[in-house]
Parts: C-alpha cells; structure tokens; sequence
C-alpha cells in the first residue's frame, strides 16, 4: 500500500475544493501574478483574495514574494504529485471493483439465458 501524509492531502484537497482557488492555480499557470490583479480578475475585494492566497500558500501550491508595495504570486515547487498517485491509487482500486462487477453481471445473465429464464 501506498503511503500518503493524511494532514498535507487535507489541506491541498481543502484548498482545492474551492472554486476560486482552483481558478487562482490556473491562472498562476499563466504566469504569475499580483494579488491585486488576481482580485480584480476574479471580482472580489483585495483581503478575499489575500485569504484565498493564504489558503493556497499554507498547503505549498502557491508562493508570494513582496516586492515594494507588491505580492506577486506564482505556482509553488510541490506541485500536486503526491495527490495524482493517491488519486490514481484509488481510480485503480475503483475500477478493477467495477471489472468485477460486470463479470458477476455478465455470469449471471449466462446463468439466466441457460435456464431459459431471459427473455
């Protein structure tokens, strides 16, 4: 079994579960960005927008840099490599659970075509 760190997918997958924050990542995907621009890009107030980038920041998808009067933000190191095995870790569990599945349906439904009980 693969292992994976419960506390670092709680807070990707907290900061992904918003749509916005999820709309900050592929715009840093772009390029990067100032916090005021990423505000007025999404239509919301200056401190919104701060709060989504913390969020973002504490589980290592996003870096700020302060530069003068300007935090410029842009796609963190980490990256969401972890969260892609997991995820793929799962899809595969999921789906052989489904190969048997179809295999119990599909020996059933020779079962019934034998017995004469299919229409």
């Amino acid at each position: 079994m693969v292992q994976f760190s419960p506390s670092h997918f709680d807070q990707a997958f907290g900061a992904l579960s918003d749509a916005t924050r999820r709309g900050v990542l592929e715009e840093l995907g772009r390029g990067d960005a100032s916090i005021s621009a990423l505000a007025e890009r999404f239509q919301m107030t200056l401190t919104g927008m701060q709060k989504h980038v913390r969020v973002l920041e504490h589980a290592g998808l996003v870096t700020t840099e302060k530069v003068g009067r300007v935090r410029t933000c842009r796609l963190g190191a980490r990256g969401l490599h972890e969260e892609a095995a997991w995820i793929e870790h799962c899809r595969r569990l999921w789906s052989a659970r489904f190969d048997a599945l179809d295999d119990v349906v599909a020996a059933l439904t020779r079962e019934e075509r034998a017995d004469g009980r299919a229409e």
